[in-house]
């Protein structure tokens, strides 16, 4: 009965999901490109949030994004691995390598561990410079195979890497929202809410912590295999310590209390960055004031305005009910 429950909860879904059908039929080629990298995007931010409810904010989850991109490139590319199996793989071995970061991590806490993630990931990130084969050093990998042709449909052509997209977006939000609503989503929100109480429970909080980092990044590696065999090729400048700042923003923004805010942040942001791409060298400026500015006066991100709305709705009710009252 709970699960029928939710499903007319979101019954909004259907009709959200039929409109994402027809766009890419009226719109320009660019904006299919910019919708597929959408759909990579709001992956990845949801897996961050799957860390974030332990109450853990690493630096380095971008950068397991693209060892998800590297993996799978590399495995589509020289092993001749197909291009379906090579997307899951690297979100496997985006896990893998998260194991190794998040071992040390796991001993540090507070600023240390915001410093000590930053700096596990930036040594990933530069053994992708420094190493020429098979990472092909700062250039990165080029020619990276795109899925192969499924019948008459061709998976180089826009259209149809959308749909194939879209569709690995909904998998992946389903399977991550399950998780969320699982005992396993409790566990690691209340890790985040009181440790100590966690532990008196009999939850081990070391291992809950990691089972959400390596849980996290196989979604962030399977986002980055998605984007990798769209664009084609992998550069190791792209998953910097400034995308990761954006990253922050953009679950910032959104929120992460609630399963849906993420994809809201990842709606705004992404709107704001296409908005404001005349100004290229203003858009750091743009994104720490708007940082600073929900950080300030909207600290529970867009996604706290709807409970906000609704409180005040029944407050002005109330008013009125009670002044348009007579005995």
């Amino acid at each position: 009965m709970q699960y029928n429950f939710n499903v007319r909860k979101m019954g909004w879904l259907i009709p959200l999901i039929i409109v994402l059908c027809i766009m890419p039929f009226f719109m320009g080629r660019y904006r299919v490109e910019v919708a597929i990298l959408f759909f990579t995007y709001i992956i990845l931010a949801q897996s961050y949030r799957l860390v974030n409810t332990t109450g853990d904010w690493s630096l380095c989850h971008y950068v397991l994004f693209g060892v998800g991109a590297y993996a799978s490139g590399l495995l589509a590319k020289y092993s001749g691995m197909p291009v379906w199996v090579a997307i899951p793989m690297g979100g496997v071995m985006a896990s893998v390598v998260a194991l190794g970061i998040w071992q040390p991590l796991l001993r540090t806490k507070g600023f240390g561990f915001f410093i000590a993630s930053y700096a596990l990931g930036e040594f990933v990130r530069l053994i992708w410079v420094k190493v020429h084969n098979p990472f092909g050093g700062p250039r990165g990998i080029i020619d990276i195979p795109y899925p192969p042709v499924v019948g008459t449909i061709d998976f180089s052509k826009p259209i149809p890497y959308y749909f194939m997209a879209m569709g690995i977006m909904l998998a992946m939000l389903f399977l991550m929202y399950r998780i969320d609503r699982s005992r396993i989503g409790d566990a690691w929100k209340g890790i985040h809410t009181d440790p100590l109480l966690s532990e008196t429970v009999g939850i081990s909080v070391p291992r809950y912590r990691l089972l959400a980092a390596l849980t996290g990044a196989f979604f962030a590696g399977v986002a980055g295999a998605l984007l990798v065999h769209r664009i084609g090729a992998v550069d190791p400048r792209v998953f910097d310590i400034i995308s990761m700042v954006y990253l922050v923003i953009w679950v910032v923004v959104g929120g992460t209390t609630t399963f849906w805010g993420p994809i809201l942040g990842v709606a705004v942001m992404q709107t704001v960055f296409e908005v404001s791409r005349p100004l290229l060298e203003m858009r750091p400026a743009i994104f720490g004031a708007i940082l600073i500015l929900f950080l300030i006066f909207l600290p529970g991100g867009l996604e706290s305005l709807g409970p906000k709305f609704k409180r005040l709705f029944k407050k002005r009710s109330g008013e009125e009910a009670v002044s348009g009252y007579s005995p």
